[in-house]
């Protein structure tokens, strides 16, 4: 079985076309599966929206998204596990493509990502950027990662003293106790941090992990990106 394990926190914009998307991807590749929400200090209808979506809602409240992920993974049956973030699309090609991947020997990996529109130039070339970096180093990307259960726990799972990268923190981990792989296939992401942050913004981490070096990943406020307040995309649907 798959445990599909979605984190989230104030996202009744978005979530209820990433459970749709995921029911219908799976529904598509016809696996047994078990979809989970992990409502983490949402004020909105988050959690409603994700009953709604034939999910099983876990409340805690951690603010922080290695915890948030964490739990998701303790309450999931699945001998594989699929985090997908409450605001990324996946279909059934990545799906497949994933299944397949594990059972050819992978312990884990990720999908290449494509961002909605609109985004600016400048964030485009920046996610160009990480995403060649990661996609060269074989980590995979918070917004669509998974491995099996076995290699989770082997590595102790998301690093929860980090605020920041604890993606790139576990596709570490699992590539020293098996192959990790990005398949080809991709996930569709939203781009709204680029549409209510601007340039500098989205370049402040790089600063601040220069500056403090790696303990600023874990400070919250120092990775205000992820944790601040502006959460609603401006973009007309």
């Amino acid at each position: 079985m798959i445990s599909f394990i979605v984190p989230a926190h104030n996202e009744e914009q978005m979530l209820g076309r990433t459970l749709e998307a995921i029911r219908a991807a799976a529904d598509e590749v016809g696996i047994t599966y078990e979809l989970i929400v992990v409502d983490d200090e949402s004020t909105d209808a988050t959690a409603e929206i994700a009953r709604a979506g034939c999910a099983r809602v876990i409340v805690v409240d951690y603010r922080q998204i290695a915890r948030t992920r964490n739990a998701g993974a303790r309450a999931a049956g699945g001998d594989l596990l699929v985090f997908v973030d409450a605001d990324t699309i996946i279909n059934s090609r990545t799906l497949e493509a994933t299944v397949a991947a594990i059972r050819e020997g992978a312990v884990g990996g990720g999908a290449q990502l494509t961002f909605d529109d609109p985004m600016p130039l400048s964030a485009r070339l920046l996610a160009a950027i990480v995403s060649l970096g990661m996609l060269v180093a074989k980590f995979a990307a918070g917004a669509y990662l998974f491995c099996t259960a076995k290699a989770f726990a082997q590595v102790g799972g998301f690093d929860e003293t980090l605020f920041a990268s604890e993606e790139l923190t576990l596709s570490r981990a699992l590539g020293k106790v098996g192959r990790m792989v990005i398949i080809r296939e991709r996930v569709l992401t939203s781009g709204r941090k680029a549409r209510t942050h601007g340039f500098r913004e989205l370049w402040a981490p790089v600063g601040l992990i220069l500056r403090y070096g790696p303990s600023a990943l874990r400070d919250r406020t120092r990775m205000s990106l992820w944790y601040g307040h502006r959460r609603k995309d401006p973009r007309k649907d």
